[in-house]
């Protein structure tokens, strides 16, 4: 049996290792021939897939590699030491894919989403296995807080069903904001564990009297900022004044003794971090534009086959990554104006000990299930960000301890990669997963109710909230 258990996920950690990129293209032609699609056609759909997440890993990439050296400087420059090292969420993905949890989180969660789909609890297949990491990921923090594997999966399992239940909820209302978007849902926990704050704080913004007349978009900026409201100026403009405190030391000097030729000298840093970042906000867009290109002969086959089956009678969507519309334009305006206050918010907030630098690179995720709610409105959205980004960083120091453990045990079992090693002295923490709301919720019940405890409100829940989706569905 233990030989059986070793091939199974020597099996699947094989599958893991290849990354999204191969993955994805792999189970795209795979899915395209199944639903009848010629081999060439969905081969063609799963390629552009996969050559959408190396450009969005370029483009991501460069964001990093240009903005951490800056931010690391600046973090020296004015002296901020907080305890939690920030991974970042490739680093957090490894940590969790490399625990028990894990090696198996791939068929465990499979076999729970397609029990569902037979029962008729959900309408979502979720096939983005290579974000399944973010179930890993608490099922890992669970079993280091309660030393029981069998916690850790019940923490996973929760999380993918209460998440099922979100995509299922929200597909309509993501479908109608995002363009061709048809028959596509989003599964992902971190993305979903946002909706309820856009819903509630987008009703409650409505009630302040005059807020209706804050009513704009990113289209609405290019009209009424013109070149000042574009993604791609305004992440030159942010950049460059990032740029420009990565170099307040030599700064200091020159005005001691100040000079034409010293002050040039001062720009060429800031002013390439500047396009760096500007470069990011226009290239974004055009990659997420080959998601869509590869999915859109998928999600048409789809519709053509359940309809072919089952007439209007039956529904499903196809869980996807939301990597397909993080180039939407609001997404990059606000992510771009929180990566500073993200930082000021970090050193200032009593009680915090997380500097996020590392992952800065995915606050666009934040966003995909907000916009649908705040209907792409700027205001709203950045507010909304604000709120769950502040929040986020204490969900992220309460949860450090133990998913420290976790990360140490992966260094242990892989001393040469560095990616997984937590710096001497600090403790390890990432945005993504950490600071979603529903990883902490499942987080609080477990340890702050006692496991039993805790484990029977999480039940309870999550039970109530897929007995509701079967009579949601029913009733549709």
């Amino acid at each position: 049996m233990e030989t059986v258990f070793a091939n199974i996920e020597s099996f699947f950690a094989y599958i893991i290792g290849l990354g999204a990129a191969v993955m994805m293209p792999i189970l795209f032609t795979i899915l395209g021939c199944c639903i009848g699609i010629k081999f060439s056609k969905a081969l063609k759909s799963g390629l552009l897939v996969g050559v959408g997440f190396i450009g969005l890993g370029v483009i991501t990439g460069l964001l990093t590699q240009s903005l951490g050296p800056a931010l690391s400087t600046v973090v020296e420059t004015f002296g901020l030491s907080l305890n939690v090292f920030d991974m970042g969420w490739p680093a957090a993905a490894s940590v969790a894919y490399n625990t028990t949890v894990g090696a198996f989180i791939i068929p465990v969660c499979l076999a729970v989403n397609l029990l569902l789909v037979f029962l008729g609890c959900t309408r979502t297949i979720n096939i983005d296995l290579w974000n399944y990491w973010h179930f890993a990921f608490i099922g890992a923090v669970i079993f280091f807080l309660t030393d029981s594997i069998l916690w850790g999966f019940f923490a996973a399992i929760i999380c993918y069903v209460v998440t099922l239940v979100l995509a299922d909820m929200t597909a309509k209302k993501f479908q109608s904001f995002y363009p061709n978007m048809e028959g596509i849902s989003i599964p992902q926990p971190f993305c979903q564990g946002f909706t309820p704050f856009a819903i509630c704080v987008g009703k409650l913004l409505d009630f302040i009297p005059g807020f209706d007349k804050l009513n704009i978009d990113a289209e609405g900026m290019k009209k009424k900022f013109g070149l000042f409201g574009e993604p791609l100026f305004l992440g030159i403009i942010i950049g460059f004044i990032i740029g420009m405190f990565s170099v307040t030391a030599q700064l200091a000097e020159w005005w001691s003794a100040p000079s034409f030729g010293g002050f040039v000298n001062l720009l060429p840093s800031p002013l390439k971090l500047g396009i760096s970042m500007g470069a990011v906000m226009e290239l974004i867009p055009r990659i997420t534009g080959l998601f869509i290109e590869g999915l859109k002969p998928i999600s048409e086959a789809t519709r053509e086959l359940i309809t072919k089956k089952f007439g209007d009678k039956k529904e499903f969507y196809i869980g996807m990554s939301p990597a397909l519309v993080i180039g939407h334009p609001t997404t990059l305006v606000v992510s771009l104006l929180l990566i500073p206050i993200t930082l000021i918010l970090a050193i200032f907030l009593p009680g915090n000990q997380f500097l996020p630098l590392a992952s800065l690179a995915g606050m666009f995720y934040v966003f995909v299930m907000v916009l649908p709610y705040t209907k792409g409105n700027v205001v709203k959205s950045f507010i909304v960000g604000l709120i769950v980004i502040a929040a986020g960083l204490y969900f992220v120091t309460l949860m450090s301890e133990n998913f420290t453990s976790a990360a140490q045990m992966v260094s242990a079992a892989h001393p040469d990669d560095p990616a997984v090693k937590v710096p001497e002295g600090f403790k390890a923490g990432a945005l993504d997963f950490a600071s979603s709301p529903i990883a902490f919720a499942i987080f609080a019940c477990m340890k702050y109710l006692t496991t039993w405890v805790g484990a029977a409100v999480l039940t309870a829940i999550t039970v109530a909230l897929v007995v509701w989706n079967r009579i949601r569905i029913n009733k549709k």
